[in-house]
């Protein structure tokens, strides 16, 4: 029987948890404290497990002899008897987009600690081709004085959550799998083949998997700078790039993508892990940086549009005010990492706007954490803003009479393309 420890209660590692202790005992550990006292009670404020979902798989008792149920817990010590580590902590770029291993690493190191002869590590973290073996696998081995591939194995199953996503859900998704050895494979294919009912598809290699994983988001990036791009050159046109989309949509083998912003944890991370992995074997990655170039342009083109919308208006821009809808990474989610709402806010504040933000399904308190902005609790009911900018396209904005902001004079500009054409002043 295999007893599970997943390093990491996030977007990822919860659903994980908590699938896999329906049929295995399951130790969840994070170090924020904070949050697992939350997942204690049943609470997850990132939304993607129900309450009722999550307590019935708990349990309460550490070292407990249970055939399945999950125990959550920031204690290390209580992961020391499992066989089976996963590892589901971030990966993310600092302010100069070069990846950041920290998490990984010092999640590594915590392995190291607990791990023991036969057992198993798998990463589902978003990595470079070879991260797992090159730069993780030596930490264990350091930590643990083990020899991998003798004395403990490993494996690799990138993790497809769609944040907000209540269809493709972790089961409903085909899962990639690998392992260090072709019998760890086996293994590690075997055991999510237990909870994922789309199936999976084990391949020859860790790096094999590790590389699949960051080309399907670098794939998404670029297809969308290339909308982006058509957008730009289609508004000095004076054409409305959606209708054009929609023409070219009608062809059977059209990709459909969209403008717009690229944020969140994953399209607008993943590509700088490939390209620093591309730049180290001598090869300059030229279209994954510029997609990477256009669509973090995406925000600043955003905010100099409605600039000049309000200038041919005859409306002031210093000291007026905007209203944005939306700071989340994407529509119907909780999720702010990494959001490039952020862009068009501060983008619009250099030019001399006061800019309120609303957006229903944000935490106030991570987003004066994270951004030091505060954002409005309610939507406002006075018509005083000079230009409002629907960022992101939460189905509660479906809601907001637009067009009577337009006819009191108000800048109408739809970054998601929600809002009827003729209620709008301009939209990507």
């Amino acid at each position: 029987m295999h007893k599970i420890a997943i390093l990491g209660l996030g977007y990822v590692g919860l659903p994980l948890a908590v699938e896999f202790a329906k049929k295995f005992p399951v130790i969840g550990f994070d170090i924020n404290s904070t949050r697992v006292n939350e997942l204690r009670t049943g609470l997850d404020k990132t939304l993607e497990v129900e309450k009722a979902d999550l307590k019935s798989v708990l349990i309460n008792t550490a070292h407990a002899n249970h055939s399945k149920g999950l125990l959550i817990t920031d204690k290390s010590d209580d992961i020391i008897d499992a066989n089976i580590y996963i590892v589901t902590v971030p990966t993310p770029t600092d302010k100069n987009n070069r990846p950041d291993l920290t998490p990984l690493l010092k999640a590594s190191e915590t392995v190291g600690m607990v791990i023991s002869k036969g057992d198993i590590v798998i990463y589902e973290s978003t990595v470079y081709p070879g991260a797992t073996e090159d730069d993780c696998i030596p930490v264990i081995e350091k930590v643990s004085d083990l020899t991998y591939k003798k004395d403990f194995f490993a494996g690799y199953s990138p993790e497809r959550i769609n944040p907000g996503d209540k269809i493709n859900t972790l089961t409903t998704i085909k899962k990639v799998t690998s392992g260090s050895t072709p019998e760890t494979g086996i293994t590690v294919n075997e055991l999510y083949k237990q909870i994922i009912t789309a199936g999976t598809h084990l391949t020859s290699s860790i790096r094999v998997a590790e590389a699949a994983k960051v080309i399907e988001n670098s794939q998404r990036d670029i297809n969308i700078a290339f909308v982006n791009e058509l957008a730009k050159i289609f508004n000095l046109m004076d054409i409305d790039t959606l209708e054009v989309l929609e023409a070219a949509g009608t062809k059977w083998n059209f990709l459909s993508f969209r403008p717009g912003l690229v944020g969140g944890h994953c399209i607008g991370i993943d590509p700088y892990y490939l390209a620093l992995k591309a730049q180290e074997v001598g090869y300059h990655p030229e279209l994954i940086l510029a997609g990477r170039r256009m669509n973090d342009s995406m925000g600043a083109y955003v905010a100099g549009e409605v600039v000049k919308l309000m200038l041919k208006a005859g409306l002031k821009v210093k000291n007026n005010k905007a209203l944005m809808l939306g700071i989340t990474f994407k529509e119907n989610c909780p999720d702010i990492r990494n959001t490039r709402a952020i862009d068009i806010y501060n983008e619009l504040n250099s030019f001399g706007l006061e800019v309120d933000v609303f957006d229903p399904w944000a935490s106030n308190t991570e987003v004066r954490k994270e951004y030091e902005i505060e954002i409005l609790n309610d939507y406002p009911n006075e018509n005083n803003y000079g230009a409002i900018i629907l960022a992101v396209a939460h189905d509660e904005f479906k809601d907001i009479d637009i067009s009577k902001h337009k006819s009191a004079g108000t800048i109408i500009f739809d970054v998601k393309g929600m809002f009827p054409v003729e209620n709008i002043s301009a939209r990507l």
